[in-house]
């Protein structure tokens, strides 16, 4: 999903975060999201985003329900504009924008933490498919690479599920043949970047 910023689309709906919220429920019509997990998606200030809920509950077009302490929110996709919506924020709307990520290559996206990554595996998990997106191996004790990671996330416009496992883990896991290690190597991958040889599919 592209990042929605100025646009016919945010005009139309009259928000930015308006837009970027409905955006995302309606590219994952399947998912929940709760509320700070979506500040963090979209870029956006808590306080507008709890308007905006607020806003398209109010219509019907969103619905809630609560896990665990916590209220997730999700497209309700029995609402008679869940179809316009699903086709007004899929990826069509954004397909030059989407190009634009997608041309900068992972060597790039890596560049502000390389001293910190020894191995990345890029998936291509379809929506919906269990697994995950990014394995980063490395030193996270500073948590710059769940920073950076996030900062991915925001570039993308949507949640991902990554993991990062430092070296000896994953060297660990991989020893012993360990379930979750081996499914992600059984997944489609689309890149590995390996400087120090530690990734062996």
């Amino acid at each position: 999903m592209g990042k929605v910023d100025s646009s016919p689309v945010e005009k139309l709906f009259g928000s930015k975060t308006r837009a970027k919220l409905l955006k995302l429920f309606f590219e994952n019509p399947d998912k929940s999201f709760y509320v700070r997990e979506m500040t963090r998606v979209i870029d956006e200030q808590i306080n507008s985003v709890r308007r905006e809920l607020l806003n398209l509950e109010s219509i019907g077009v969103i619905k809630n329900e609560t896990f665990d302490n916590k209220i997730y929110y999700s497209a309700n996709n029995k609402h008679p504009f869940s179809h316009p919506l699903t086709e007004i924020f899929s990826k069509k709307i954004d397909l030059a924008r989407e190009k634009d990520i997608h041309s900068t290559t992972w060597d790039e996206y890596i560049r502000p933490v390389r001293h910190y990554i020894k191995g990345l595996v890029v998936t291509n998990r379809l929506p919906g498919q269990d697994g995950i997106d990014l394995l980063i191996i490395g030193n996270d004790k500073t948590k710059k690479l769940t920073r950076w990671a996030e900062v991915i996330e925001k570039k993308q416009g949507k949640p991902i599920n990554y993991v990062i496992m430092s070296v000896d883990d994953f060297n660990y896991r991989r020893s012993v043949k360990d379930r979750f290690v081996d499914e992600i190597f059984e997944m489609e991958i689309s890149e590995i970047i390996d400087p120090d040889k530690i990734i062996k599919p």
